[in-house]
């Protein structure tokens, strides 16, 4: 049990990571311009890279954890990925967190742990 949580948090972190990169990509858009320069631009941002080889990543373990763990135990740990979302809303866009996320947080950490047991 304690591999398939170490992988899930590595699969959640990717997910996570793909998440930010591509929320940081967008931000650097602009308004949308059906011309070549505005594709140019969203094809050649490097953040939107890295969201996608990141995301090519969780893919890629969520497909080893599917395969050789249960489903009913695998799917409810993936929520894991919201903690870290909520962690990465903090630390890297500065938002404020209300209470009442704060407790979703916490209760999404009891879930997880009576999933594992």
């Amino acid at each position: 049990m304690l591999k398939l949580v170490g992988l899930t948090f590595v699969q959640s972190f990717l997910l996570m990571l793909s998440q930010v990169f591509l929320k940081l990509a967008v931000t650097q858009f602009g308004a949308f311009k059906f011309s070549f320069t505005y594709f140019k631009s969203v094809f050649s941002n490097i953040h939107l890279a890295i969201s996608g080889v990141a995301v090519l990543g969780a893919i890629s373990l969520w497909m080893y954890i599917l395969r050789h763990y249960p489903f009913s135990v695998a799917y409810p740990l993936g929520s894991i990925s919201y903690i870290f979302g909520l962690l990465a809303a903090i630390l890297i866009f500065n938002e404020s967190v209300p209470a009442t996320r704060w407790l979703g947080v916490c209760i999404i950490i009891v879930g997880i742990y009576f999933v594992t047991k």
